[in-house]
């Protein structure tokens, strides 16, 4: 790596932390405000909530990798051309697919930064603070929000939880037992459980339902137990949503839904999209080297930044729209996660090899 290398790659790096200190407390404030919604006396504190928005700043970050990468290339090879000192870099003999594979080097830089954050750190902390902002919301008695509802199912046998207590001990079980002709054969509701081991939990305050023909049993009692289907991971990962997993536990949690038979496409979706951002960050970082070189006579970086920003957006929303259609539709996961950032990439590649043949 030569001198002319290191100097654009320290320059697109300053690029980033600007972008990423311009947005993040932009981004932190909304969030702040959300967790500020779900304060409760006697429950979850505004300290709490204050805490979970700083737990999950890395999740933020990493959220707005893309959206870092754009910005940061333009305002690091902004600066660079205002200054004439990406001109000088030009007369020295640097062409401009030069210069967009040290950016692209850059941009491997961030990927693989990201990964390890979001691998290590993002996902560890996401969930700690999920866990912090249930148990409170459980204490405080409102679960409408305390985590997300479970379902299982094992073989004819469907269980259904409602929510977990701050000792994440499962709260509002239903479960359905059908016969081979999907009739319903009996039911079973308990307001709450304890887990005695990993495949035994102890049912309280049980109401049972039984159909026999034409008959009907009703029974009440205080304690049952019963042979779990929840044995695959621990409650308090399956009430977690999608993208506060590592890659390590959406692979796991992927073959516990498909060993259940239950739906897993919205988390094969979210792993994918974990594997699909890096291409993304990719594509938007090689997108700022023809913002750059097409306005090489505009020295300020407003217009650029708000052509940048436009950008964005729409890459923003039609990679939702595609992710959500594909959810919709049942549409290959690896086309709906890949495709778009796939042709972006291809995209800017392109951009940049027209701004080298015309320079």
């Amino acid at each position: 790596m030569n001198i002319f290398s290191r100097f654009l790659i320290r320059n697109v790096f300053i690029g980033f932390a600007a972008a990423a200190g311009l947005l993040i407390p932009l981004f932190t404030t909304f969030n702040l405000i959300n967790e500020l919604e779900d304060v409760t006396p006697g429950g979850y504190l505004w300290t709490q909530a204050l805490w979970v928005t700083l737990m999950t700043l890395p999740r933020t970050l990493i959220d707005l990798g893309p959206f870092v990468a754009l910005f940061g290339g333009i305002i690091g090879l902004g600066q660079l051309s205002k200054s004439l000192e990406l001109t000088a870099i030009r007369v020295a003999g640097v062409s401009i697919m030069q210069i967009a594979r040290v950016i692209l080097c850059a941009g491997l830089m961030l990927t693989v930064t990201f990964a390890a954050l979001d691998e290590w750190v993002a996902s560890p902390l996401q969930q700690y603070a999920l866990r912090l902002k249930d148990a409170a919301l459980a204490h405080s008695g409102k679960t409408d929000n305390a985590g997300n509802e479970l379902w299982a199912r094992n073989g004819n046998e469907f269980v259904t939880v409602k929510s977990l207590d701050e000792h994440n001990n499962p709260q509002g079980i239903e479960i359905f037992y059908y016969q081979p002709d999907l009739s319903l054969q009996s039911y079973i509701y308990a307001r709450t459980a304890t887990i005695d081991d990993k495949h035994t939990w102890t049912l309280h305050q049980v109401y049972q339902k039984t159909w026999s023909g034409d008959k009907e049993s009703v029974k009440t009692t205080d304690s049952l137990h019963w042979h779990s289907v929840f044995t695959g991971m621990s409650l308090a990962e399956l009430t977690m949503p999608g993208d506060s997993f590592s890659i390590v536990q959406l692979n796991r949690y992927i073959k516990y839904l498909q060993g259940s038979g239950q739906p897993s496409m919205e988390f094969r979706i979210a792993l994918w999209q974990k594997l699909g951002r890096p291409i993304l960050i990719l594509a938007m970082i090689l997108l700022a080297v023809p913002f750059t070189f097409g306005n090489a006579r505009e020295p300020g970086l407003g217009s650029r930044l708000a052509l940048g920003v436009v950008v964005g957006l729409l890459t923003y929303i039609a990679y939702q729209i595609a992710v959500n259609l594909g959810l919709l539709l049942s549409l290959n996961v690896q086309f709906t996660t890949l495709s778009l950032p796939v042709v972006l990439l291809l995209v800017a590649l392109g951009l940049v090899w027209r701004f080298d043949k015309r320079h």
